[in-house]
């Protein structure tokens, strides 16, 4: 009977819940993580939305800071022009004087002996009258040429030291334009680095891609394959976020299918509205990217053939600007390019620039028209030498179309 009174002292198992209790709270607790799940998309998307809108403000600003810098360039080019053309020509005036004076060196020593010893020089070979005569005339006609090239030569160090002058009297409004671009440039700067961490908050899918994108492309043959593989690249990213979404949407995950939708559309939207849409919504022209004279035109003859661009002779240090809305398909050096830029402005519209010291955005940032995206080198435009051009060529469906008919001429 003990043993009997120990077992029923013993506690019952608790009964195991119904199971129809247990799927409730499994379908509670799936609700209640998918609900967990869609507010944070929710809150990333809105972080995302907030961080671009942000993006934009700030791309505005740079656009109106980039505006104010183009006036200092032109100042700047127009002081530099002035200096480079009287440079110009205070070379030419003394490559005439040494020419004039390398001509009239043999005939020093003569010059030197008639101003002293006249007489003697006549005499010093004895000669019948009629020759002694005809030395004279030949004498006194050397002497008269003697004097005007001695005029001329005297003209010519008066056009060098006027020259000398006139670049001296020059140089203050260069320097002048060069301090306010300075402090221009430095305040664009400074936005510039303080607007990076919030484009990386803002970047999408199709930034990410972008950037895949050109990491890839940049051991392309040329400039029409690197066109050709990002673009490539892009439809391949489009389409296999189409195939996750339509994956995760049978398999009734909501979350994962959304996402992939998201990065879907963020592929297939245009880059930017295309150069023909932007032209017919504001009846004009896209600025120049750069403040400078056209150097080269659309198909001039070039050592490799004709040109597929333009050539822009830049002022010093001069901003160079997105000459359409769209996003950045490629930064970085390319080959012979050097820094090379290539802006995707939608509808099968690619703006190429090269030629720049310093780049300001990379491949998958969006730009706005007028925001800058480098900088051009300095140098002096007192000394002789080659000046840094932008190179501008603008290609359609791949291939180079002129892009003066699109760009509204600038200094």
């Amino acid at each position: 009977m003990a043993c009997v009174g120990v077992a029923l002292a013993q506690p019952k198992p608790a009964a195991a819940p119904p199971e129809p209790v247990q799927q409730r709270q499994q379908l509670q607790q799936a609700e209640r993580s998918r609900a967990a799940n869609l507010a944070a998309q929710r809150a990333e998307a809105e972080k995302q939305r907030a961080a671009r809108a942000e993006q934009k403000r700030l791309a505005d600003e740079r656009v109106k800071a980039a505006a104010r810098l183009q006036q200092a360039d032109e100042a700047v080019a127009s002081a530099s022009a002035r200096l480079e053309e009287l440079g110009d020509q205070r070379r030419q005036a003394e490559a005439r004087l040494t020419r004039r004076a390398e001509a009239m060196a043999p005939l020093l020593p003569i010059i030197q002996r008639l101003s002293f010893f006249p007489s003697e020089t006549l005499l010093a070979i004895p000669r019948p009258p009629e020759e002694a005569l005809r030395g004279v005339l030949v004498l006194r006609g050397i002497s008269k040429q003697l004097e005007a090239e001695a005029v001329l030569l005297r003209q010519e160090q008066e056009e060098v030291a006027r020259l000398s002058r006139e670049i001296e009297e020059a140089a203050p409004a260069l320097k002048s334009a060069q301090a306010r671009q300075r402090e221009e440039a430095d305040a664009l700067d400074r936005q510039i680095v303080a607007s990076r961490d919030v484009e990386r908050a803002a970047g999408d899918a199709a930034s990410l891609a972008a950037r895949r994108a050109a990491s890839d492309a940049s051991r392309a043959e040329n400039l029409r394959s690197v066109i050709a593989q990002i673009e490539a690249a892009r439809r391949e990213a489009e389409a296999r976020a189409r195939e996750e979404a339509e994956r995760a949407e049978k398999a009734k995950h909501e979350e994962e299918a959304e996402a992939a939708r998201r990065t879907r559309d963020a592929l297939a939207a245009q880059a930017g509205p295309g150069l023909e849409a932007h032209a017919a919504a504001t009846s004009a022209h896209i600025g120049t990217p750069v403040v400078g004279q056209v150097v080269r035109g659309f198909g001039e003859n070039t050592e490799i053939g004709p040109s597929l661009g333009i050539s822009v002779q830049a002022a010093p240090a001069a901003r160079v600007i997105s000459p359409c809305a769209g996003r950045v398909a490629y930064a970085g050096q390319f080959r012979t390019y050097g820094q090379l830029l290539i802006v995707d402005c939608g509808g099968g519209f690619h703006f190429v620039l090269a030629g720049m010291e310093r780049l300001d955005v990379e491949a998958g940032h969006p730009v706005q028209p007028g925001e800058p995206v480098g900088v051009m080198p300095s140098y002096d435009p007192r000394a002789a030498g080659q000046r840094p051009a932008l190179y501008v060529e603008l290609r359609r469906q791949g291939q180079p179309v002129n892009p003066t008919q699109y760009l509204r001429a600038r200094g």
